[in-house]
C-alpha cells in the first residue's frame, strides 16, 4: 500500500510498452522517480525521452529479466541512484502458444525466463531492500506487483507454456503476499491478471533470443498465434485503463487486479470443477465457434 506516489520510486520491467509504459505516464504524473527496464532498446529509448520530458527523474536500463547478473546489477544500479524502490512492478513479458508437447527445450526456457525468472529475480532482489528501507522508517511504504494474466487462473487450450509461466507467477504472488504480512505491515503484493488487452504481447516473438532463430514454429503454434492476433487486437479495454486499475490497487491494498471482471464466471467454473472432482469443463462454452475452428485447424494440420 502506498497513500502518496510523490517522490517515490518505480522500478517497473516491460517499459518500453503496454503495462509497463502506461503505469510508467501515471508515475510520472504524479512525481515519481522511474527506472525503466526493457529488452527492446529503441523501444525504451522512446520511453526514457518521453518521460524525461515529462519532468520525471529516469533511469533507463536494458535488462534481459531473465539473467540473474543483469537483474543483479540494475538492483545495484537502482540502490545507487534512488535507494530502495516503493513501487516494483515486475511486468515484463512473452507470449507463446502450441500443443505443450511440441514446444521445445528453447520455447520452454524462454517463456519460463521472462515471464517466471523475471518476476523471481525482482522479488528476490528488491524484497530485501524494501523491507531493509521500511526497518529504517516506520512511515516507509512499499508494494510489489507482478503481472500473471487470466491464462493464471485458467487453462485455455494450444497455450500450455504461458498458461504454466503464468499460474507460477499467481502461486507466487499469492505466496509474496502471505510472507510479507508475517514479517512487515508497510509493504505489500498484488497480482495483475489482464485478459485480452491490446499491449504488443501477442508480437513476443519480435524479441525471441538470437539461439531460438533457426527454429520454425510448429502449425500449432502458428495457429495459437493467429488466435492470439485476434483476440488480443480486438480487446476493448486498454493498456491505459489497466494502468490506472494497478495504481488503484496499490493505494487500496487490493491484491487481485483484473482487467476483464466478468472473465471471473470462468474461474468459478474452473474452482468447482475441482472442488467437486469433475472433469474439466470445455473452455470454449461461451463461445463455442472458437472451438470448433480450433479443432477443425489443428486436426486439419495434423492431417
Amino acid at each position: 500500500m502506498i497513500s502518496d506516489f510523490k517522490g517515490k520510486t518505480a522500478v517497473l520491467t516491460g517499459a518500453g510498452s503496454g503495462f509497463g509504459l502506461e503505469c510508467a505516464r501515471i508515475g510520472a504524473r504524479l512525481g515519481m522517480n522511474l527506472v525503466l527496464v526493457d529488452v527492446q532498446q529503441d523501444a525504451l529509448d522512446k520511453a526514457a525521452a518521453e518521460l524525461t520530458a515529462a519532468g520525471a527523474a529516469v533511469l533507463a536500463r536494458k535488462v534481459d529479466v531473465s539473467s540473474a547478473e543483469q537483474m543483479e546489477a540494475l538492483a545495484q544500479a537502482v540502490q545507487a541512484r534512488f535507494g530502495a524502490p516503493h513501487f516494483v512492478f515486475n511486468n515484463a513479458g512473452v507470449g507463446s502458444g502450441g500443443l505443450v508437447w511440441e514446444n521445445s527445450v528453447k520455447d520452454w526456457e524462454w517463456v519460463l525466463g521472462v515471464n517466471l525468472w523475471g518476476v523471481i529475480h525482482g522479488v528476490r532482489l528488491f524484497t530485501p531492500m524494501m523491507l531493509e528501507a521500511a526497518r529504517q522508517d516506520p512511515a516507509w511504504q512499499g508494494h510489489i506487483v507482478n503481472t500473471a494474466s487470466m491464462a493464471g487462473l485458467l487453462t485455455p487450450p494450444n497455450m500450455g507454456v504461458y498458461n504454466v509461466s503464468k499460474h507460477a507467477v499467481v502461486s507466487l504472488t499469492e505466496t509474496l503476499y502471505q510472507d510479507l504480512k508475517l514479517v512487515s505491515d508497510q509493504i505489500s503484493a498484488s497480482v495483475l491478471c489482464p485478459y485480452f488487452v491490446p499491449t504488443g504481447i501477442s508480437q513476443s516473438h519480435r524479441n525471441r533470443p538470437a539461439a531460438m532463430a533457426d527454429e520454425k514454429p510448429t502449425q500449432s503454434q502458428l495457429i495459437g498465434q493467429a488466435m492470439s492476433d485476434k483476440a488480443v487486437g480486438s480487446g476493448k479495454v486498454t493498456a491505459a485503463e489497466v494502468a490506472q486499475k494497478v495504481f488503484d490497487a496499490i493505494a487500496a491494498d487490493q491484491f487481485y487486479i483484473f482487467s476483464h471482471p466478468r472473465a471471473l464466471g470462468n474461474v468459478q467454473a474452473r474452482m468447482d470443477c475441482i472442488v467437486q472432482q469433475k472433469n474439466p469443463i470445455d473452455p470454449f462454452a461461451e463461445r463455442p465457434e472458437i472451438g470448433v475452428n480450433l479443432k477443425a485447424a489443428l486436426r486439419t494440420a495434423a492431417a
